[in-house]
């Protein structure tokens, strides 16, 4: 199982990469494989502000339908569109052509609250 020690990572599954005042957000290589074959993947929040652990959209596999949770409170300025038409590549490269948003967030100190890359191992068992 791949989870990149760069990253950081919530209890929830989605992984963050923190670039400047941006986050990019995705779901872990975990989560896709726990979920299985992806879909459709919906974020009907972009442009939105919201706080920490709302519902920023979802992701459809092909036997269930999962909530995606903001790591991170701020404005959702970007979705990944090349999932509109290929929502594979969550499956296929979780971390990489399968992001999901970039976020542009609003409080700094709420990524401490977020694990590392040992402690999300530990938290799905591994």
């Amino acid at each position: 199982m791949n989870i990149p020690a760069e990253l950081k990572y919530t209890k929830d599954h989605e992984w963050v990469k923190v670039e400047g005042d941006l986050a990019i957000v995705g779901i872990t290589d975990f989560a896709q494989g726990e979920l299985g074959d992806i879909v459709y993947v919906e974020v009907d929040t972009l442009d939105e502000t919201l706080e920490v652990d709302e519902v920023f959209g979802t992701v459809e596999a092909v036997k269930t339908v999962s909530d995606l949770m903001l790591p991170l409170s701020g404005e959702i300025v970007e979705f990944n569109e090349n999932l509109e038409d290929e929502p594979e590549n969550v499956n296929t490269d979780p971390y990489g052509k399968g992001w999901m948003i970039k976020l542009k967030f609003s409080d700094a100190s709420q990524i401490d609250n977020l694990l590392s890359a040992e402690d999300y191992k530990a938290h799905i068992g591994g």
